[in-house]
């Protein structure tokens, strides 16, 4: 096991007042709730890998993409470390379906009302603990 940290990209996907959230399997933070998102590829900008993971998982199309935060997210248990970037883009079509064996479940949850337990990257940035773009308030 590498102790290396490895890039993620989260993408936070909105519709009205919701969130769109998977719950994760068959990889750490099995049976917590993220948004979708994944490793970032070699040579592969930010957007794209969230584009790409966001179609890949829940079979959702997004718009508008951009940055809004990093966080620092250490795995004691698992002894992994994810330096997450965070991205935001509007929902422009599609129905959550699941096409990846890595997501049990998928829906839209309001803001106000979230699933538990959350993924460690998405408790990080909810509670603030994150360096955030100049344009995100958390």
């Amino acid at each position: 096991m590498s102790k290396e940290p490895r890039v993620g990209v989260a993408l936070i996907v909105t519709y009205d007042d919701h969130v769109l959230l998977i719950k994760r399997k068959g990889s750490h933070g099995e049976g917590t709730w993220a948004v979708p998102g994944g490793h970032l590829e070699y040579g592969e900008s930010p957007e794209d890998c969230a584009i790409r993971e966001t179609q890949e998982e829940v079979n959702v199309q997004v718009t508008d993409v951009r940055f809004r935060a990093i966080t620092n997210d250490v795995f004691e248990t698992e002894g992994k470390h994810y330096i997450t970037i965070w991205m935001e883009g509007k929902f422009s079509g599609g129905e959550p379906v699941i096409r990846d064996v890595k997501v049990a479940e998928a829906g839209w949850f309001s803001w106000i009302a979230l699933p538990q337990p959350l993924f460690l990257p998405l408790q990080n940035l909810l509670n603030g603990d994150c360096y955030p773009s100049k344009t995100f308030a958390t």
